[in-house]
């Protein structure tokens, strides 16, 4: 995996201090923390053709190329391939005629949320915990200048870079194999998001202090999570697992969540969308084949996880650095 596009791509940009760091910890993350199978994906990806499309809609979707641009035979071989890249989370994706139906209707999450937020156009943009970056196109399709991911999920990396590959190879956005906890301080992004990471750190109150660390001043901060019902009081603190999932620590309400990003200097800080999450928004599909959220909820009461917690809700946060925030002291 060569990552020298985008240490081209900042040089010249107010992250070019970025390259500081980067390029050792990527040369560590190659070298010793790739997933096992990733040679195995490596090479799903070179055998992918290398095509720059007639087409290529962001904007209401993410469509690269016509089905006419491939042979009957070329369109089998391609889906086969993109099936290789299994479990698709995150999309959908419509690619040269192929439908990749995953397991979340992330278009529904950005429709809801794009309303809310500032224009994306000429924006510099840092998704965080960003899957196989579905909304990274969706960003670029709104006009931004430069969008970067980070998540260390090798398959989200690999089904990115198939997408990518597919595209035409576009240098406006690039999927650092990276956390969050990993990047330093950049203060240098005029949007941020942050969404389905919160509940999954051990310390919400640095994820948020790491999310503003990545803004500039003025910076606008986009936060999806799970949410209960509650005062600024309540927050849920799963015993073992909600959901099956075992890698929740915190789900507050968002009164709670709101008085959090206070507390950490965020401005201007609202709720503009929550709402229940429903099985026709996360299911089982052809291109995701394991439990999904039926699996997730008792069901005899689906208002409630298998485990008797309340079933998810999710809001979507907004917040904005100030123009004259100081780096906060914290541990």
């Amino acid at each position: 995996m060569d990552f020298s596009a985008f240490y081209k791509r900042i040089a010249g940009t107010r992250l070019n201090h970025w390259l500081e760091s980067a390029p050792a910890q990527l040369a560590h993350w190659s070298r010793f923390h790739k997933n096992g199978d990733f040679p195995k994906w490596e090479k799903v990806l070179a055998k992918l053709p290398q095509r720059q499309p007639e087409t290529l809609e962001l904007k209401h979707s993410v469509t690269v190329g016509d089905a006419e641009a491939l042979s009957p035979g070329e369109q089998k071989k391609l889906h086969n391939l993109l099936k290789c890249l299994q479990p698709w989370r995150k999309g959908p994706f419509d690619l040269y005629g192929i439908h990749i139906d995953t397991e979340w209707r992330s278009d529904w999450k950005w429709d809801r949320l794009l309303p809310h937020i500032s224009p994306l156009k000429h924006r510099t943009v840092l998704d965080v915990g960003c899957g196989s970056g579905y909304h990274m196109w969706r960003m670029l399709g709104e006009g931004a200048e430069l969008v970067i991911g980070v998540d260390p999920s090798d398959l989200f990396l690999a089904q990115f870079e198939a997408v990518r590959k597919l595209a035409g190879d576009p240098q406006d956005l690039h999927l650092l194999p990276l956390g969050i906890q990993q990047l330093p301080p950049l203060h240098a992004f005029d949007t941020v998001f942050s969404m389905g990471v919160l509940y999954h750190r051990r310390s919400p109150i640095d994820h948020l202090y790491q999310l503003q660390e990545q803004l500039k001043p003025g910076g606008e901060l986009v936060l999806e999570t799970l949410v209960i019902e509650g005062d600024e009081n309540q927050v849920l603190v799963p015993e073992s697992r909600y959901g099956k999932m075992n890698n929740v620590w915190y789900i507050p309400s968002s009164r709670a969540l709101m008085l959090w990003l206070r507390k950490c200097g965020f401005i201007n800080v609202r709720v503009v969308d929550e709402g229940d999450t429903t099985v026709a928004e996360q299911r089982s599909t052809e291109w995701m084949g394991n439990e999904s959220l039926k699996d997730y909820l008792d069901p005899n009461d689906e208002t409630k996880t298998v485990e008797g917690y309340p079933a998810p809700k999710r809001a979507i946060v907004i917040a904005e650095k100030a123009e004259s925030q100081q780096r906060t002291q914290h541990r």
